[in-house]
């Protein structure tokens, strides 16, 4: 099949373009630094000729909610027309677990719209809702370091390895359009305070996290287990101890 990936040179785009040449299939990348352009829809067309199905992994900018809402609208719309007007017979949107009970967050917002528009657009859909990935943690800690302290929300989530949700996304897209896909995650609960603490370890930095509901994206009506995906979750093989030392290995020391 030729398939193309949205958001091909981000880090779950690149892993599903990987994960589908492996497969055999033939991939078309899409990224603005490509010369595709979602948001004015320059070079869509040519790039989706010939095209079967399309996975959108593209991010956007998590600025205010409207201004992230109408991003992805945008992007999302585009990309619809450019699909029907080639003949794509499925798109697959890579979303987020428990996007629907998360209010108040920009990013979320978005993604609820680029949902929607896929759920009511003219080419047949897979959406498939996916927890945290393992280097979030990681990634949280570093919007708010500040002079070796950095504050982080003691969220419960479900991680996954972002080289096993692509296999996920590679898979669904050789398949057939199934509509709202099982939620996808890995294979046990952590903690994002104890998940940064261990991430920061491995890289052998020394941060002092605070973990609090004040200050940051995240607030208290994300906590509990509403990142948590449904008990009928596809779960994945890659624990986060695993990912950690596949990603951060010890070194060995050298012979005296």
């Amino acid at each position: 099949m030729r398939i193309a990936v949205a958001g091909a040179t981000g880090n779950i785009g690149s892993l599903t373009v990987a994960a589908l040449e492996r497969s055999g299939h033939e991939v078309t990348r899409i990224s603005r630094s490509l010369g595709v352009d979602l948001v004015g829809g320059e070079g869509l067309d040519q790039a989706l000729a010939g095209v079967d199905a399309v996975v959108d992994a593209t991010n956007g900018p998590v600025s205010s909610e409207a201004e992230t809402v109408a991003y992805f609208a945008a992007t999302t719309a585009n990309l619809l027309a450019a699909e029907q007007r080639a003949g794509v017979r499925h798109h697959v949107l890579l979303s987020i677990v428990g996007v629907d009970r998360v209010p108040g967050n920009a990013h979320y917002a978005g993604k609820r719209e680029q949902e929607r528009l896929v759920a009511a657009g003219p080419v047949p859909w897979t959406i498939v809702p996916a927890t945290q990935f393992h280097d979030f943690a990681g990634m949280v800690a570093s919007w708010t370091e500040q002079d070796g302290v950095a504050t982080i929300a003691p969220l419960l989530v479900q991680p996954i390895a972002p080289a096993d949700l692509a296999d996920v996304l590679a898979e669904v897209a050789a398949g057939g359009p199934k509509g709202r896909y099982a939620d996808v995650a890995g294979p046990e609960t952590q903690d994002l305070v104890d998940m940064a603490r261990r991430t920061l370890a491995a890289q052998g930095r020394q941060v002092k996290l605070v973990p609090t509901w004040s200050g940051g994206i995240f607030d208290a009506t994300m906590a509990g287990d509403i990142l948590l995906p449904t008990p009928d979750a596809r779960l994945t093989p890659t624990t986060f101890d695993q990912w950690l030392t596949a990603t951060h290995p010890v070194p060995v020391p050298s012979a005296p």
